[in-house]
This record gives structure tokens, C-alpha cells and sequence, in this order.
């Protein structure tokens, strides 16, 4: 979770508008016959030819992927939570987002079961710090490669679904400046770099790779921050993770975060069009906090990314922060009444019904 951002670069990234159209996989579906499935969203019971698909690197050709982190920092089981959460809700989500770090393996056997529930297979967001005892150097020399290795084994024998994998996710706040610290940028992108090489020499082919920003416009002043980019052959997607603070009223000013004190910052999303033309973007975190002076204020931030998701072409997921007890508030997306059925009708918007997760 973050509550931070970056800045500008240059050049840009891959052909078309999300690359130059990778293979189509899976089987995946589009048009149905409304049938209700279990949350009457219309996903099961589809009867008609499929036309939406789902590339090779998990790019949805209509609408965006719904996601969650549900009951984070509740201690709740994460296949309890989940499914607690699309009951609330009324809806599946397409994509689960989970936490690991150090040695752990992923995914657990919780997180493959639920990434194939028979009732629809649904994609992991894998979001893991390689060590908490190592710098960013140190990994990128070698330091942890008997670690990588050994989650590349378990990846090989237990999971050979397409998921998505985020490495040390909002760098930024991380960085050390001063020479030798091994915490640079430069340093964060030839980590990023070498974990995804060095799990790909072994063997690992099925990691969608996503770059994960914080998503807010202090950082934006930084010199070093076009630094911690990792490299368009290890990036299949770019992400964001804004949250809804005391300053941000809608969807457009969440995604798009400006401040009078970075007058240059042109918003996130505007320098992701820019800065990665041909790269999809995700929403990876994203949350919404109680105001104790104004109640209506979840349902009617809801209401606004119904109303402006289609603004945002380039975003292909958007995956929220479920916590009663985030760092800086309640994030809860059924903590009133009306932001829950506001909520429950975001969930169930044809945008994010429109692809079918493929399986396996």
C-alpha cells in the first residue's frame, strides 16, 4: 500500500495500443445469455462464441479486470476472505492479489485453489519482496539466487497458470540516495532486472511481470525516478497504486493526481500514456478512506469510477484495497450501506464482466 508517485521520462514502449498483439490463450468469453451464475453477474451460462480474449500476457481485449486484496491486516484466511468478499459484493473477482515476501513460496495451496475454483479459474496478482535483509544490490549480485531458484522449482511443479508478478512493489519511498547505500534506483531496476531473468533461466515462463509505482505526485520531483524503470524486456505491465486521500474527490483525480507544489507532474496516468504507450496499465492498489465529516463520501466515489473507468482505455485492471484497518484509515468498501450497493454495482458493471479469466 502507498500514498506517493513519480515523474517524467522519455521514449516509449511497443507498437499498437497495449503492444504488437500477443497470441491469444485460453478460453474465454464475451457475449452470454445473462444466465445468473452464483452473484448474478452473468458469467456463467454463456452459450453464445466468445469475442473477447485474453493475450498471452493476460491483456483483456474488452473492458478491465476486476480485483481485490480482500480483509487486509484482518489475520483472516485468504480463501475465507475472498470468498467473504464477492458475497458481499454480489460479484467474482477476476483477479486475487496476495502478499509474500523472503522465502515463501507462491503460490500457497490456498491461492491455486482459488486460482482454480471449478465455479471459474481466477488470476493471482503475486506481489513479493524478495528479502527484507538484503539491499537491492545485494539481490542483483547474486545474493538471494538459492532463494529464486527454489521458488522457481515450486513454480515449475505446482503452478503452470499465467499469473501476474510484482517484485518489491513502490520503490520509491525506498530509495537511499547516498553512494553505496546499494538502495539507488539504478540498484532497484537491476534487482527487478535480475530476479526476473535469473527465474526465467530457470524455467519460469508463465509470470506476467508488472512494474508497481505509488501513484502520487511528490515523487515526481525526483532526478533519480526514471532510474528505477527495470527495462521494457523485463515489464510486461505497469501499475500504480493511488489511494483516495483528503485531497482526491473522483476517479479522474485519483488516477491522474496533480498538486500545485509539482506544477510540472501531469498526473499518472497521463505520463503512463506518454512514458509507455504500448504497455497496459493496472490499478493495483487502490482505496477509498472513511471522512468522518462526510458519510456519502465512499458511495459517491464509486459512483465516479463507474461513471469515468471508460476514460482510461490503457487501464486493463483495477484492483482494490480491502482493509478495515489500513495504515491511514478504513478502506472497507462495505462500511456504509450505500458505498457497499454503490460498490456492488461497480463490481458488477458489463466493463468488468466483459473478459472471461482463461483457464488453464
Amino acid at each position: 500500500m502507498a500514498l506517493a508517485t513519480g515523474c517524467s521520462g522519455s521514449g516509449g514502449s511497443g507498437a499498437g495500443p497495449y503492444g504488437a498483439g500477443p497470441a491469444v490463450v485460453g478460453a474465454t468469453g464475451g457475449a452470454d445469455d445473462g444466465s445468473p451464475d452464483a452473484y448474478g453477474d452473468g458469467r456463467d451460462g454463456a452459450t453464445t462464441a466468445p469475442t473477447c480474449t485474453a493475450t498471452s500476457k493476460l491483456i483483456p481485449s474488452c473492458g478491465a479486470w476486476w480485483g481485490m486484496a480482500p480483509e487486509v491486516f484482518t489475520g483472516e484466511p485468504v480463501e475465507r476472505a475472498l470468498r467473504g468478499a464477492e458475497e458481499r459484493m454480489g460479484a467474482r473477482a477476476d483477479v486475487l492479489h496476495v502478499y509474500h515476501r523472503g522465502g515463501e513460496l507462491f503460490p500457497t495451496p490456498q491461492e491455486i485453489r482459488l486460482a482454480r475454483d471449478p465455479a471459474g479459474p481466477r488470476l493471482l496478482m503475486v506481489n513479493w519482496k524478495p528479502s527484507l535483509d538484503h539491499t537491492w544490490a545485494q539481490i542483483a549480485r547474486g545474493a538471494i539466487d538459492r532463494r529464486i531458484d527454489r521458488l522457481a522449482a515450486h513454480l515449475r511443479s505446482t503452478f503452470p497458470e499465467r499469473f501476474f508478478l510484482t517484485i518489491h512493489h513502490e520503490p520509491e519511498n525506498d530509495v537511499r540516495e547516498a553512494a553505496g547505500s546499494g538502495m539507488q534506483a539504478a540498484d532497484y531496476a537491476a534487482m527487478f532486472r535480475h530476479v526476473v531473468l535469473r527465474l526465467r533461466d530457470q524455467g519460469v515462463r508463465n509470470a506476467v511481470t508488472v512494474m508497481t509505482y505509488m501513484g502520487a505526485p511528490n515523487w515526481a520531483a525526483m532526478p533519480w525516478f526514471e532510474d528505477v524503470y527495470p527495462g521494457d524486456d523485463v515489464v510486461d505491465w505497469v501499475a500504480m497504486d493511488p489511494y483516495a486521500d483528503g485531497r482526491v474527490r473522483d476517479f479522474d483525480g485519483l488516477v491522474n493526481k496533480t498538486r500545485r507544489e509539482f506544477a510540472q507532474w501531469p498526473g499518472f496516468y497521463r505520463w503512463m500514456q506518454w512514458r509507455f504507450p504500448g504497455k497496459p496499465v493496472m490499478v493495483a492498489e487502490w482505496g477509498v478512506f472513511e471522512r468522518s465529516h462526510d458519510r456519502s463520501f465512499k458511495r459517491a466515489f464509486f459512483e465516479s469510477v463507474r461513471r469515468q473507468i471508460r476514460r482510461y482505455p490503457q487501464i486493463k485492471a483495477l484492483l482494490y484495497f480491502d482493509s478495515p484497518d489500513a495504515p491511514r484509515g478504513d478502506t472497507s468498501f462495505d462500511s456504509d450501506p450505500a458505498a457497499d450497493r454503490a460498490f456492488s454495482e461497480l463490481a458488477r458493471d458489463p466493463y468488468f464482466r466483459a473478459t472471461r479469466v482463461p483457464r488453464p
